[in-house]
C-alpha cells in the first residue's frame, strides 16, 4: 500500500525521523501541562469555569489553549499572549523608524525584536494573570468554592500562569527549530484538535435526541463541514501563474534557447496568519473588562463578545481582509522580484523588465489577494451561520471559522515540510496526484 511505503520512508530518513519524535514529545509535553491544575485549586470546583468556556468568545479562548483555560492550568493563558504582542511589534515596524532600523538590520535586529515581542508579552501576561484569578475566584464561588486566601497566593499563582505561557511559547520555538512544522501555529492546532472529538459526540449526542430526522441532520452537517474542508483547501493552495520567458543565452559558440517558466503567487499568500491575527485582536476585549466580567457586558463592549453577532463578525471580517492585505506585502516584494529577474536576463512577455515588471506583478497580487481575502472572510464567519441553524455552538466553530482554516493551513503546511524531506531524499511524494501545496505553494 502507498500509506505503508510512504511511512517506511519517512521512518529512514534520519533526520526527518527526530524531527517527527520531538515534535510528537514537545506535544506530549503541552498536552500534559494542559491538566497541571494550578496549586491549591480544588479540580472538582471547576464545573462552573467549564461552563463558563462552553460557549462565546470564552469557548474560543479555551479551544486555543486546548483546554487549559477551563482546566484552571498552569498553561490557562496559553499562546494568544505572545501573538498579541507579535501584532502589536509588527505593526509599529510599520509606524515607528526605531523598530524599521532594526528590521532592516537582518538577523541581529531580527533578534532584538524577538526580544522585545517577549517583554511585551511578559507585560501582557502581568495583566492577564490577575484577571484569570479574579474569574477563577468568580466561578468557584459559584460552585461553593474558593481560592486560598492571603496575597501570596495571587503573586505565585500570576508568576505560574506567566511562566507556563512563555514555556509554552518556547515549546512552540523548539518545534520550530527542531521539529516540523511552525510551532506556535501547530500548537495552536494541537488545541484544535483536542476539542474536535468532544465537539462531534456532543452534536452526534443533540441530534439523537432531536424528536426526528435527527441522524438525518447530523449526516448532512458532516456532508457540509467536508464541503467546507474542500473549500479552504483550495483557498490554500489556489495560486495565479505569471507566465516569465529568459532571454537567449551565448555561451561559446553554443546557443541556448529562451526558458518558459511560472511564478506562481497564491491567491491566500498570508495563509493562517490574518485569521490568527484578527482572532487576537477580537480577543482583546475579554482582556479589557476582566474574564469574570465577559458575560456581563453589555452595549459597545457587550455587541464584541458575542462572537455569533452581527457587529463582531463584521468587524472580524474587515479584519482578516485587512490583515491579508498586510501580511501579502509583507511576504511579496514586488520590486524585489522584478529586480531578480532582471539580473537573470528574464523578463515577462509584454512587459518591460525593471519598474514596469514590479508595477505589473503588484496589480496581479492586489487582482487576485481581494476575492481571497474575501473569501476568506467569508469562511471565517460560517460559524455564526451554523450557530443560527441550530448547530451547537463547540462544533459550529469547525464549520469554518478561527479553528477550521488554522487546521488546514497547519496541516497542509506540514506535509509539505514532509514531502519535502522526503522528495530531497529522492523518495515518491505523499501524493500520487502531485505535490501537496502549503504555505510556498507548489514548485514550477
Amino acid at each position: 500500500m502507498k500509506l505503508i511505503e510512504t511511512i517506511k520512508n519517512i521512518w529512514k530518513i534520519e533526520d526527518l525521523r527526530k524531527r517527527l519524535i520531538t515534535t510528537f514529545l514537545f506535544v506530549l509535553i503541552y498536552r500534559f501541562g494542559s491538566f497541571i491544575v494550578l496549586p491549591g485549586i480544588d479540580p472538582s470546583a471547576l464545573t462552573e469555569l467549564q461552563e463558563q468556556t462552553s460557549g462565546g468568545l470564552m469557548a474560543l479562548l479555551d479551544m486555543f489553549s486546548g483546554g487549559a483555560f477551563s482546566n484552571a492550568s498552569i498553561f490557562a493563558l496559553g499562546i494568544m499572549p505572545y501573538i498579541t504582542a507579535s501584532i502589536v511589534i509588527q505593526l509599529l515596524t510599520i509606524a515607528v523608524p526605531y523598530f524599521q532600523k532594526l528590521q532592516r538590520e537582518g538577523e541581529s535586529g531580527h533578534r532584538k525584536i524577538n526580544q522585545i515581542t517577549r517583554y511585551l508579552t511578559v507585560i501582557i501576561l502581568l495583566v492577564q494573570g490577575p484577571s484569570y484569578l479574579v474569574n477563577l475566584s468568580v466561578q468557584l464561588a459559584h460552585a461553593g468554592s474558593a481560592l486560598p486566601a492571603g496575597i501570596w497566593f495571587k503573586i505565585y499563582s500570576t508568576i505560574i500562569l506567566c511562566a507556563g505561557s512563555m514555556f509554552v511559547m518556547w515549546l512552540g520555538e523548539r518545534i520550530t527549530d527542531k521539529g516540523i512544522g511552525n510551532g506556535i501555529s501547530f500548537i495552536i492546532l494541537i488545541g484544535i484538535i483536542a476539542r474536535f472529538p468532544s465537539a462531534v459526540i456532543q452534536e452526534f449526542v443533540s441530534r439523537l435526541n432531536d424528536a426526528g430526522g435527527g441522524l438525518i441532520m447530523f449526516l448532512l452537517e458532516i456532508v457540509f463541514l467536508l464541503v467546507v474542508i474542500a473549500l479552504s483547501i483550495l483557498l490554500v493552495q489556489g495560486t495565479r501563474r505569471i507566465p516569465v520567458q529568459y532571454a537567449k543565452r551565448i555561451v561559446g559558440n553554443m546557443q541556448y534557447g529562451g526558458v518558459r517558466q511560472f511564478i506562481p503567487l497564491k491567491v491566500n499568500a498570508a495563509n493562517v496568519m490574518p485569521i490568527i491575527f484578527a482572532q487576537a485582536i477580537m480577543l482583546i476585549p475579554i482582556t479589557l473588562v476582566g474574564f469574570a466580567n465577559s458575560q456581563n457586558a453589555a452595549g459597545f463592549i457587550g455587541a464584541f463578545m458575542d462572537n455569533t453577532g452581527f457587529w463582531y463578525n463584521l468587524v472580524f471580517a474587515i479584519l482578516i481582509i485587512l490583515f491579508t492585505y498586510f501580511y501579502t506585502a509583507i511576504i511579496i516584494n514586488p520590486a524585489q522580484m522584478a529586480e531578480q529577474m532582471k539580473l537573470n536576463n528574464g523578463f515577462i512577455p509584454g512587459v518591460k523588465p525593471g519598474k514596469k515588471t514590479a508595477e505589473y506583478i503588484e496589480t496581479i497580487m492586489s487582482r487576485i489577494t481581494l476575492p481571497g481575502s474575501i473569501f476568506l472572510a467569508i469562511v471565517a464567519i460560517l460559524p455564526a451561520f451554523a450557530s443560527l441553524l441550530g448547530i451547537t455552538r463547540e462544533f459550529a466553530q469547525f464549520f469554518g471559522g478561527t479553528s477550521l482554516l488554522i487546521l488546514v493551513g497547519v496541516v497542509l503546511d506540514t506535509l509539505q515540510q514532509i514531502e519535502s524531506h522526503l522528495l530531497n531524499r529522492h523518495y515518491d511524494g505523499l501524493l500520487e496526484s502531485g505535490r501537496i501545496k502549503g504555505r510556498v505553494g507548489a514548485a514550477y
